[in-house]
């Protein structure tokens, strides 16, 4: 073989590879209902519940949030963030989580906020918070 046919071979091997990794590490949008039967990561998109309390003591535990929040199908979940909370997040107008049921709680790794801006009425300013890594 020449050298032009090898080195094809290992570019086309190497594309494959980053195509199939990027494919297993992507996760997909659900609802609370479908995070309990999935062990992976799932994307979450609902409202926070105003009617229920939020949890946050930056004297106690910096690193943990917990709230409520309605997915788009109405299922409600008590979500908890290994984070600091989210400047604004009570403003927030939709939210989307990304994480994994853990018993009846969904533990959120990543939290981006929609909020109404205040500069223009008919855009949506978006805000992002990760989760620091613990262990669970």
């Amino acid at each position: 073989m020449k050298k032009s046919s090898i080195f094809g071979i290992i570019v086309i091997a190497i594309a494959i590879a980053v195509i199939i990794s990027t494919y297993g590490s992507s996760s997909t949008y659900g609802s609370f209902t479908e995070a309990k039967q999935s062990q992976s990561d799932l994307h979450v998109i609902g409202y926070l519940d105003k009617q229920k309390e939020l949890y946050y003591d930056a004297h106690k535990d910096a690193n943990y949030f917990s709230f409520y929040m309605k997915d788009k199908k109405g299922t409600e979940s008590k979500v908890v963030f290994t984070g600091t909370k989210p400047q604004d997040f009570e403003r927030s107008e939709q939210i989307v989580l990304v994480g994994r049921m853990v018993g009846n709680e969904f533990h959120a790794s990543h939290i981006q906020m929609k909020c109404p801006s205040k500069y223009t009425q008919d855009k949506l300013e978006t805000t992002e918070a990760s989760a620091k890594q613990g262990s669970i």
